[in-house]
């Protein structure tokens, strides 16, 4: 079994303490350049593997470069079960549509 870090129980601690989630389903290294604060990253073509511990009734916020790959992901999470999937498009309208900052 793996130990987690204090930090990672930190970021697992924050990301369960908001009212939603936000998903950047694209690359980690897209990620690392840049993300909306208190993102989450799961590329799209992960999501179904990873999304697995958030309950199917949670607000989620998706977001990509373009809105493309997120609106894959929202089709797979509806797919799935999820019943509140919003796809925001792209990272500067998901960060202004949540009133959040980009941040590295």
């Amino acid at each position: 079994m793996k130990k987690l870090s204090l930090l990672s129980i930190f970021f697992i601690f924050q990301i369960y303490a908001s009212d939603f989630f936000i998903i950047d389903v694209r690359t980690p290294e897209e990620f690392s350049n840049g993300h909306v604060e208190e993102s989450i990253n799961y590329e799209w073509q992960e999501i179904a593997l990873k999304i697995r511990d958030i309950d199917k009734n949670e607000k989620i916020y998706l977001y990509c470069r373009s809105g493309n790959r997120s609106q894959k992901a929202t089709n797979i999470l509806l797919d799935l079960g999820y019943k509140d999937v919003t796809n925001l498009g792209s990272l500067d309208e998901a960060a202004a549509f949540l009133d959040k900052k980009v941040t590295k």
